[in-house]
């Protein structure tokens, strides 16, 4: 049904935003069961603010130690790094001892109060159960399978039949809605499920938006020596942008690919991580000329996300981002500090690091989720983030969209929420967390990475 004459005082379905009459019990568009309808608080979707430039906060540091080609004690043979960051300095190839972390110019992360401070090597603890098996040479993976409501239980269903998600009783047909009471199914997006033996992600819609704009994508692969490496990306359609699901769709398919392809040649993950992220530039930026055609009379924003990477690679874990997706460090023992590894791309972040505001203030803020960096055609100039780390115990990388760090902002609050058993169990882990994001209120779509990090035994080589 058109929308284009509905007056502005006009009720509309919370699910596909049909029209609604007075009386209504469930939406004539998609079926959605009206009667369960809450009021809808305010929202903060991912948005862009144009005009502020951004500024990146970083404490002073020195830099990092120039390595030859190669990795020390027998690792995987990285050669050196060739690609050169915005400021034209060469991604370094990073050692052992250069720990806490390090961006992608060489200089220690900001010293803020989720600042990755590894304590010492004594306790190390055992390696995870979940990452003994190094995952098998990479194959073509699976696509993302759309699942059941994690918020109700599962139903036993015949082969090739399918059960309402409402009802959890009645048949599907074959236009998407139960037989039994008439509730429309959830679209492909709406909630998916994927796991991989070392690693697993889950998106869910939400509770308040219209459709999932969140992506992600999970693999594995061998490196030259046989060795594995585990990667995560996680994307959040900007929602002020057009058709922000398929840029986020097309930045973390096309991140993915490009990681597992440079990672197989050898090439060092702080590289291949910057390599993967002007990849997935680059993808999103070619949505935007069927933008301009489709709606070359009308004024549009070009198509935009945010984008969040993860590898876990002989000994090394590599992060990188731009815009407001984040990556957090939880120790499994406990027994250490978690840490959050990214800084924001957002005005409340550029408000903290000039000191102008306390992060409470800033977050505070009705502008605190306006983003300063993003991929897109209409964003500033590309400003890849990599950090690289060397965690002395094994531990839980946790790649996910605002969807989920607004309910758990700080790293303690992250690693309460996150299960214990998270590095035996990371899917049961993401949907815990997707599960703490829609108990919360679900305000925005939830999208979350559980990387499991195994410290390699002694002896064993690293870069």
């Amino acid at each position: 049904m058109s929308q284009m004459h509905r007056s502005a005082d006009q009720p509309t379905c919370p699910s596909c935003e049909e029209p609604l009459e007075s009386g209504d019990l469930f939406c004539g568009g998609c079926g959605y069961d009206l009667s369960a309808v809450r009021e809808r608080p305010d929202d903060h979707p991912t948005l862009v603010m144009h005009g502020v430039g951004r500024t990146e906060p970083r404490a002073p540091g020195t830099p990092a130690a120039s390595a030859g080609p190669g990795a020390p004690g027998g690792g995987v043979e990285w050669p050196p790094a060739t690609g050169v960051d915005s400021s034209g300095t060469p991604v370094p190839v990073h050692l052992p001892e250069e720990v806490p972390g390090v961006d992608s110019t060489g200089s220690r992360l900001p010293d803020h109060p989720g600042d990755f401070e590894l304590p010492a090597p004594a306790g190390v603890g055992a390696v995870p159960p979940a990452s003994a098996a190094p995952p098998a040479p990479s194959a073509p993976q699976p696509p993302p399978v759309p699942s059941a409501d994690p918020r109700r239980g599962a139903a036993a269903a015949p082969a090739g039949v399918k059960i309402c998600v409402a009802c959890r009783a009645g048949r599907v047909d074959t236009d998407g809605y139960c037989e039994n009471c008439g509730h429309a199914q959830p679209r492909e997006r709406d909630h998916m499920e994927q796991e991989l033996c070392s690693v697993a992600a889950v998106s869910d819609r939400g509770l308040r938006h219209h459709r999932n704009e969140d992506a992600f994508a999970v693999s594995s692969a061998a490196l030259p020596d046989g060795s594995p490496a585990v990667v995560a990306v996680v994307c959040d359609g900007v929602s002020s942008a057009t058709r922000p699901d398929e840029a986020s769709a097309a930045a973390s398919s096309s991140a993915n690919e490009s990681l597992l392809g440079a990672l197989e040649r050898g090439t060092h993950p702080q590289q291949a991580m910057h390599d993967a992220i002007v990849a997935a530039a680059e993808a999103v930026n070619s949505l935007a000329g069927s933008v301009a055609t489709e709606h070359e009379h009308h004024h549009q924003n070009a198509p935009a996300c945010t984008i969040v990477g993860a590898v876990v690679a002989n000994g090394l874990l590599v992060i990188g981002w731009i815009g407001d997706s984040r990556a957090y460090w939880v120790p499994d023992d406990r027994g250490g500090p978690p840490a959050r590894l990214t800084e924001d791309d957002s005005w409340a972040a550029q408000m903290v690091a000039a000191g102008l505001m306390s992060e409470a203030e800033a977050y505070a803020d009705e502008r605190a989720h306006a983003i300063t960096g993003w991929l897109g055609a209409d964003a500033y100039e590309l400003e890849p983030h990599t950090a690289s780390f060397k965690p002395d115990r094994p531990g839980v990388v946790v790649v996910c969209t605002d969807g989920l760090w607004n309910y758990a902002e700080g790293a303690d609050e992250m690693a309460r929420a996150l299960p214990a058993d998270a590095a035996e169990r990371p899917l049961h882990a993401a949907q815990v967390l997707v599960g703490h994001a829609l108990d919360g209120g679900g305000h925005d779509n939830v999208t979350v990475a559980v990387v499991p990090f195994a410290v390699p035994p002694q002896g064993a080589g690293s870069a």
